[in-house]
């Protein structure tokens, strides 16, 4: 007999299917027992005669009868006729898959991922990660830009040498990549014009705090042709705004499930565009005190700023200092044409304006101390023609957070790897 998914359960009395998943629950009433079954669409309530004897966590296939039951989740239980054990779970599970996580610590989740990533409510983290990931890329295609995979192993930092990750590779080190930022202005120099990225970006920086990770999934895009940061800001809102949209039509239950919401695409057209320096003077308005720099305490304000002026907690800061973004960001005056995208209290991706004039971008590595010698493969894109281009990056796990409302960015990881944790 043909597996059925419980999802595709309908309500048809005493009709006969087969059924294969994991023991989520067993409750004993008299002689009967209810045991939960849980594949990867739904739960599944079957009764039982007898008391079959099984751990939490088993894997069965059971067989019998659908019968409609008032009580049962989805309205219908199968009574079993009989069942086949796939694999036996040891008994006294070290976390409970059962029940509501949020009442184990952090540390036990992680301590235990293979088996705490079983929670439904858990493990629904990433089946709505996996929709922000065929949306972001499923728009972009739609704009005619072409995804790229690039190496994550480099001679030298994309970003100054700063926070790098050593690694031994023959005779010599390399590094662990920070970002694909060589390859993506490659590629548009290389007459993609539009190129995206989804991969791994590593980070050799010694927080310990609910928003960093020393690992991440970057969400790249680099695009040809472009005057200013405006249009990338247009683009970003227009990318967060159709993720938003399918989430919202595809993982609805998942939203619900962590009393999520998102916004609207009216007020996603609203997302202020302040500088720098505005932000700051509206952080020192709303704390009572002079600040100097965007630290977390001012991006909360800030989006709470623009949830209460503009209706959205989100908003774009521009023009950072020269001093404050990468030695490869254009340059207008004192400033320069990048940006922030901050949302619900915490910043979720970073882009800019690019530097496409060799002598300029020359000039710019020794204002940042750095020497051009050293970034010889860098500079040959520029040497032979790039067209002005700029681009930017999301953080997944930050964008997850934030959607969810997770209080660490660790439960948007898989396998999340920080100072002290490189397992499971």
């Amino acid at each position: 007999m043909e597996r059925t998914l419980i999802r595709d359960i309908r309500e048809k009395d005493d009709t006969r299917i087969s059924c294969s998943g994991w023991v989520h629950r067993i409750r004993k009433l008299g002689g009967i027992t209810f045991l939960l079954l849980r594949d990867r669409s739904g739960i599944l309530q079957t009764v039982w005669s007898e008391e079959p004897g099984l751990n939490l966590e088993s894997v069965i296939q059971v067989r019998g009868r659908l019968k409609p039951s008032e009580k049962a989740p989805g309205g219908v239980e199968l009574q079993v006729e009989d069942y086949k054990l796939l694999a036996a779970a040891a008994p006294n599970l070290p976390v409970a898959v059962n029940q509501d996580p949020t009442k184990l610590s952090i540390e036990a989740l992680l301590d235990y991922r293979m088996l705490s990533l079983r929670n439904p409510k858990i493990r629904s983290i990433f089946s709505l990660q996996s929709e922000i990931l065929r949306s972001f890329a499923e728009y972009l295609r739609s704009l005619d830009f072409t995804e790229i995979k690039s190496s994550k192993l480099i001679g030298s930092g994309s970003e100054g040498g700063t926070g790098l990750f050593e690694v031994d590779y023959f005779d010599r080190k390399v590094f662990l990549a920070q970002s694909p930022q060589l390859y993506k202005q490659a590629m548009v120099a290389a007459g993609m014009e539009r190129v995206f990225e989804i991969g791994a970006a590593y980070r050799a920086e010694k927080h310990e705090t609910p928003r960093h990770l020393n690992e991440y999934v970057s969400l790249d895009i680099e695009m040809g042709f472009i005057e200013s940061d405006q249009e990338l800001m247009d683009l970003e809102a227009e990318i967060l705004n159709y993720i938003f949209e399918q989430v919202r039509r595809k993982n609805a239950d998942i939203l619900e499930l962590w009393d999520s919401s998102l916004p609207d695409p009216e007020a996603m057209r609203k997302i202020p565009r302040i500088s720098y320096d505005e932000a700051r003077d509206i952080i020192s308005t709303r704390l009572g005190r002079r600040i100097f720099e965007l630290n977390p305490e001012g991006e909360r304000e800030l989006c709470q700023w623009a949830a209460e002026n503009a209706g959205v907690e989100a908003v774009f800061v521009h023009s950072y200092p020269r001093k404050k973004r990468p030695f490869y960001t254009y340059p207008d005056g004192r400033h320069t044409m990048s940006f922030d995208l901050l949302f619900r209290g915490l910043e979720i991706s970073s882009g800019s304006r690019r530097i496409h004039d060799h002598d300029l971008l020359v000039e710019n590595i020794r204002r940042f101390g750095l020497d051009p010698e050293e970034m010889e493969d860098y500079l040959q894109v520029f040497r032979y023609g790039c067209p002005p281009h700029g681009g930017f990056a999301f953080g997944l796990e930050r964008l997850t957070q934030k959607i969810l409302g997770l209080s660490n960015i660790k439960e948007a990881s898989l396998f999340p790897r920080d100072r002290k944790r490189v397992s499971p």
